[in-house]
């Protein structure tokens, strides 16, 4: 199946992403594509990949990992998944099955290649990119990241106010968020009043 290989308009690529198939032989399952994408959307949400309940029902973040996130970002259900306010673009776009390790494999570098670009650039809008974990790291920000997600995160100042760098919300990251604690003293609160400020100008 072609790629994003625009232009395009954003509605005909998210059908066109919704229909992906590209890594069915990889995956050995049916991929289930999840994204929300809109023209008027102002924050962008940018995570790893969906995991298995993801999979299965569809919905991004309909996960611990999500409720996690949503209580980080001091957002609700409603307006977490108000894809008019708020995109989700995880760098893989469908669950990519288990690594055997009690994890996930990692988002094949084909994803983003083929449909991130294109979306990106047909989302005017956004004024602010939310990066949950080291794969949307090093997509995002390329050679401005850090040697590791700690650094990077750690360096929040040096990206924000338009792009704020999170580890993953993962219940493996429980020892990580006890270690580093500046990251709910000082990033978390920064990151809220620019959620607020946003979606406050846009109502």
């Amino acid at each position: 199946m072609p790629g994003g290989g625009g232009p395009y308009d954003l509605e005909t690529l998210r059908q066109r992403a919704l229909s992906c198939r590209l890594c069915r032989d990889r995956f050995g399952f049916e991929p289930r594509p999840v994204l929300r994408v809109s023209t008027t959307a102002r924050i962008l949400i940018a995570g790893q990949a969906p995991g298995v309940r993801v999979h299965n029902s569809g919905i991004p973040w309909n996960d611990p990992s999500g409720k996690r996130l949503r209580a980080w970002l001091g957002l609700d259900d409603e307006t977490f998944y108000d894809e008019g306010r708020i995109a989700i673009l995880p760098q893989g776009l469908c669950y990519p099955g288990d690594d055997g390790k009690g994890g996930d494999r990692p988002p094949p570098a084909i994803c983003a290649r083929t449909w991130h670009n294109d979306i990106i650039a047909a989302m005017k809008n956004v004024e602010l990119k939310i990066l949950a974990g080291a794969h949307a790291h090093a997509f995002h920000l390329g050679p401005r990241r850090r040697e590791n997600m700690t650094e990077t995160v750690r360096h929040w100042r040096d990206y924000a106010p338009d792009i704020f760098p999170l580890p993953h919300p993962s219940w493996r990251n429980n020892a990580w968020l006890k270690r580093n604690p500046f990251f709910e003293a000082e990033l978390l609160p920064a990151l809220r009043a620019r959620i607020d400020e946003i979606l406050d100008g846009g109502r």
